[in-house]
């Protein structure tokens, strides 16, 4: 009995989170699908959705790329930053993307930062400067939080933070993991 126990918690890790990436992944392509209807003739096409949001997320990177482009997008950003709740969304959304992928990486700075005489926790410095706070001896960190794509902000000493030489990849595996990966 323990040994049937062992093995199906064993699967579980394993199938749950695979299973669980999946459904998402195909949720969302379905959604897309069944946006487009029949589409070739009246004929339903599997997978469009796929091809779909690849081209056009291509597209807009390509054409936010060119002056016109960039221009639309500004635009775009003036527009979203006025509306009430809009803004509140959109930029909390878009200043996430840039912060991992984006131009303005922030999560490119790993830290050790002290938190009482004996506890380190990991997170990563995202403003080093806060004399726009009345701040200048102190930074803010970002402490994401494990198997969630939360976290907090914390404002602390310049001195409580110690640099790591470790790839921001890998730290912020090791956090999300629950300490469980490796770096």
């Amino acid at each position: 009995m323990n040994w049937l126990v062992k093995n199906f918690l064993r699967g579980l890790v394993i199938i749950v989170p695979v299973a669980a990436t999946l459904w998402v992944l195909y949720r969302a392509f379905a959604i897309v699908d069944n946006l487009l209807g029949p589409s070739i003739l009246g004929y339903r096409a599997p997978g469009l959705g796929l091809g779909v949001i690849l081209a056009v997320t291509i597209l807009v990177g390509a054409l936010a790329s060119n002056y016109v482009g960039h221009t639309l997008v500004r635009l775009m950003d003036s527009l979203f930053a006025r509306a009430p709740l809009v803004r509140i969304i959109y930029g909390a959304f878009k200043d996430l993307l840039e912060a991992f992928v984006g131009d303005k990486k922030r999560f490119n700075h790993p830290v050790a930062v002290a938190v009482g005489e004996s506890a380190t926790t990991l997170g990563f410095v995202t403003q080093d400067d806060l004399t726009f706070l009345s701040m200048s001896d102190r930074v803010a960190v970002y402490l994401p939080f494990s198997y969630s794509m939360a976290g907090i902000l914390l404002i602390v000493p310049a001195s409580r933070v110690t640099p790591l030489d470790n790839d921001s990849a890998s730290i912020m595996a090791l956090i999300v993991s629950g300490g469980v990966s490796r770096v």
